[in-house]
Order: structure tokens, then sequence, then C-alpha cells
């Protein structure tokens, strides 16, 4: 295994020294060619052995990433040292290659070179007897393997100043890294959540319901081919089944309204929070103002969402019976705000499902902040822009 890792790394060097002319070449087009280079390089170290995570990600095609990776600063404080770096060890290896690898094998061959009447000079060296020759193939043979030991030193060297680089630590990147760890725990606690509250919701609701339907059809048809027939059994027990109908069917609309609203996609942001401020048991004051049409589907949803729970979450716990909602809509942006005047206290991260919403919100680009003094009443603030960065 160490006999395969040494040979890819001289096998590298040796082509990095060969492409040599392209990455000179490469410095200028700098900055886009730095990502390039960097990924390359780090593609190398893999291959080496070397335990380097990749940057660009396999969904993302070349010049995508390369659109993002200009718009990091993390770019210039790593891709473009790799770059630096690799042309000035690329010139090295192709110094070391050319003449260590040349005068191994015309050392090697001397012999043979005398014998066609050809004293073949390597530096100051220069056959002057067959003896002479005979001598200088194992210099040639111990020429090769310091070649080859070179090449693998400046392969680890490419591989130390790699380290290096990626290894200056950004705090906004580490910020971002923790932040999305911490993001795909509580989205995963979210969704299981939701499939829960789903899963009760049909069980609780429109399975019950269903289930009640199905008796009262067998009791109406036992009363049906009962001798005499009772009509008015019959009646009662067909309005009870249509009544049990009805209700599954409100509770299967209410359960898939939670899932994703049909006014949110048919009408659009404001007209869907009006929907749900009107069927919430408060009285909502609802202010909205600007254009929602700019606003994408997955940014409408998130915002939508996050009034939906803080309305239910004012209803089971302020002591209130009256709520505020600010929307306001911009070509760019969306901000909401949901208030009331009850008892606060409450916490993004106590179970009320916010901390959820945050995650959403924060998918999009936005953020969700609770501002909840103990008597002081409570404020939802969300925000988000109006196409997501992604």
């Amino acid at each position: 295994m160490a006999q395969i890792r040494i040979a890819r790394r001289v096998l590298t060097e040796c082509i990095t020294a060969m492409a040599f002319p392209i990455l000179l070449l490469s410095i200028a087009v700098v900055p886009v060619s730095a990502p390039v280079v960097a990924e390359a390089d780090r593609w190398r170290a893999r291959w080496c052995g070397v335990d380097t995570m990749p940057l660009k990600p396999s969904d993302h095609s070349w010049s995508r990433w390369v659109v993002l990776r200009l718009r990091s600063r993390s770019m210039w404080r790593t891709d473009l040292p790799v770059l630096v770096t690799a042309v000035l060890l690329s010139v090295l290896s192709l110094l070391v290659a050319f003449f260590g690898f040349i005068g191994a094998v015309v050392l090697v061959f001397s012999p043979v070179f005398w014998l066609f009447g050809i004293a073949a000079q390597v530096g100051p060296f220069t056959p002057e007897s067959v003896g002479e020759t005979l001598l200088a193939m194992p210099a040639g043979i111990a020429l090769g393997a310091v070649t080859i030991t070179v090449l693998t030193g400046i392969s680890f060297l490419r591989d130390l100043l790699l380290r290096a680089f990626s290894g200056i630590r950004d705090p906004d990147l580490l910020a971002k890294l923790e932040e999305l760890r911490t993001s795909r725990a509580s989205l995963t606690a979210a969704f299981e959540f939701e499939r829960q509250r789903i899963e009760r919701d049909l069980h609780d609701g429109a399975q019950q319901e269903l289930v009640a339907v199905a008796m009262r059809l067998g009791m109406l048809e036992a009363a049906a081919t009962a001798a005499p027939a009772d009509q008015d059994r019959i009646v009662r027990l067909a309005r009870e089944a249509q009544t049990h109908a009805e209700r599954a069917l409100e509770r299967l609309r209410d359960t898939v309204r939670d899932i994703h609203p049909r006014e949110l996609s048919d009408l659009g942001l404001i007209a869907a929070v009006r929907e749900l401020a009107a069927r919430s048991p408060l009285r909502v004051e609802l202010t909205s103002a600007g254009d929602d049409t700019q606003l994408s589907s997955p940014t409408a949803t998130a915002v939508y969402f996050t009034v939906s729970e803080a309305l239910t979450n004012i209803s089971k716990h302020a002591g209130v019976g009256v709520a505020r909602v600010d929307l306001r809509c911009a070509p760019t942006e969306v901000d909401v705000r949901v208030r009331d005047d009850g008892v606060g206290g409450a916490r993004i991260d106590s179970g009320s499902g916010l901390a959820g919403l945050r995650e959403r919100m924060r998918s999009v680009g936005g953020n969700l902040e609770v501002l909840s003094p103990p008597g002081g009443g409570t404020q939802v603030v969300a925000s988000a822009p109006s196409q997501p960065p992604w």
C-alpha cells in the first residue's frame, strides 16, 4: 500500500510538472481559476491518501460552483494561496523530474550509448572508457531513486501547505457550519413532530368518523332488511352516517390544509393569511401591505406556517382573545410580526413548534425571533428574502 501511494505521488508530480504551462496561463484568469485548481489539488491529495474534504457539491456544475465560490471570502484565504503554491511547486517538480529522470536514464544506458560511439554527458560527468560507463549505471539508478524521493517530498510539501491554508479558521465559516449542524438536527426533529401530528390527526379525526360511518351503514343495512322495515330508524341511521361522513371530510380538509393550504397556492400569501385569521378562534387584527406576487413558494409557505403556529400558540398559552398580525411584502423581502398581550414567557426551544419554524425560515435565507418577557406579551418576528439564496 505504501509503495502504491508513493507511485501515485510521483505520478501526480509528473502530471503537475507537465501541466505547468496550463497553471501558468491560469494566473491570467485569476480569480476564476483559483477554485478550480484548488479543488483539483484537493482531489490529488485524496487520491494520494490524504483525508481532505471536497468543497464542490456533487449536484453543482463547475460553472455554478465557481460563481458561488467567488462570493465567498474563504476563496481568497484558501484557493488563491493553493493556486500560487501549485504554480511554484510545479516549476520545482518540472526541473527535478526533467533533469533527474533524464539524467538517470542516460547514466543507466551509458554502455549502450558507448557502443554507438556516443559519450553521453550528464552534468560534469563524461565517460571516457567502457569501465566508466559501467560505473555510471548504479549512479543512474541512485539518481532515479533520489529523484523519486525528492518528488515524493514535494508531494508531501503540497499536502502540508494545502492543510495549512485549509486550516485557517474563518469564524464566519465555522459559525455557519455549526448553525448548519444545529439546523439539520432541528429540522429532523420538526419533520418527525409533523409526521406524528398528521398521523394523530388522521387517527383521532377522520379515521374515527369513518369508523362511525361504517358502523351506521352496517346498522342501516340490518334495519333495511328487517321485516317489517323500520322507516324512522332507517332515516335516522342514514342521517347519522351522512353527518359522520361530512365530519370526516371536514377533518381531512383540515389536515390537508395544515400540510399545505390551497389558498396559499391559488391566491397568494396575503389572502391565505386573511383566511387563516378568519378561521382562528382569536380576534385577529390583521394589517397587510405590499405585493406578494414576487414571493417564491418556499418563502410564502415558511411565513404562512409561522403565522399559523404563532396564532395557535396564542390561543393555547397566552390567555387572551386578541392577536395582531403585521405583514409587509416588498419586492426583495417579506416581514411578519405576530403580537399578543398575554402572559409572555414563551421560549423558542420550549417545544412549541417555533424551533422547527425558525429552521424553516433559515432554510429560505430568513430568520425568526421570539420576544416574550414574562408578563409582557409575546412577539414573533420573522423575515426572509423573496427568493431563497439557493
